[in-house]
């Protein structure tokens, strides 16, 4: 669905209402790379309710192939917005994802924010935790056993949509984000580039001045080749419709 902020913000707090849950990707130029290159993973995609762009190229090869994408929105954002609108429909949230310590400052942050928040409950999960049956269990029953309405992953893609479907399948009344780095952002562990950086779809550019030695392979080597493929084949598809018209 082709939705803004605001309307996603709307659409989650009515499925609260009706008792029905559902799952948002904020899909990104790594995403939509790894999706369009694995079938599996484009299925992974697919089955969530929502998908936003959460990067500016991915909403310049949408407008350039005539798709209607109104905006970016970001998984960064959509923590903050998501657990507002929770506050105010008296839902509880869970915080999954990031080193030790982490998601409990993120929920203290989110709680300060945003009035009458509940946190249902945090998890810092060990590493390769999802490898083992043991493992991912212990996680699921973790958060199925604190009943949240809004569970905020923060995994990286595919491990965190991987996650949610199995939490899906266990409390399917309840919303899911997977938010990458959403969380370590809300505990103030690294700041979001300024406004301006944002809408010239240069804030990956801030990103990497401030982790370089984490992010220089993938947003270099990776995904700034293929953003540039995606625009370019965005703009072949725009051209051909014109032709045809």
């Amino acid at each position: 669905m082709a939705v803004g902020e605001a309307e996603l913000l709307d659409h989650v707090a009515a499925e609260w209402r009706r008792g029905r849950g559902g799952a948002i990707v904020t899909a990104n130029v790594d995403i939509v790379r790894a999706a369009t290159r694995d079938p599996a993973l484009a299925d992974l995609v697919t089955r969530s309710e929502i998908v936003v762009a959460d990067g500016m190229p991915v909403v310049w090869a949408s407008r350039l192939a005539g798709a209607a994408v109104p905006c970016r929105i970001t998984g960064a954002s959509l923590v903050h917005s998501l657990a507002m609108r929770a506050a105010g429909e008296n839902r509880s949230v869970y915080l999954l994802g990031g080193e030790p310590g982490v998601p409990e400052d993120a929920a203290r942050v989110l709680a300060g924010r945003c009035p009458g928040l509940r946190v249902a409950g945090t998890c810092s999960p060990p590493f390769g935790f999802e490898r083992t049956p043991d493992g991912m269990r212990e996680v699921v029953e973790g958060v199925v056993a604190a009943a949240p309405d809004l569970v905020l992953v923060g995994l990286g893609f595919p491990k965190q949509e991987r996650v949610i479907e199995a939490l899906r399948a266990e409390l399917p009344d309840a919303w899911y984000l997977g938010c990458g780095a959403g969380i370590p952002m809300a505990a103030g562990r690294f700041s979001r580039a300024p406004g301006p950086v944002q809408r010239v779809g240069a804030e990956w550019l801030y990103r990497l001045a401030l982790e370089p030695r984490r992010l220089a392979r993938r947003y270099l080597r990776d995904d700034a080749p293929f953003a540039v493929a995606l625009l370019a084949g965005a703009l072949r598809v725009r051209l051909t419709s014109r032709r045809r018209a």
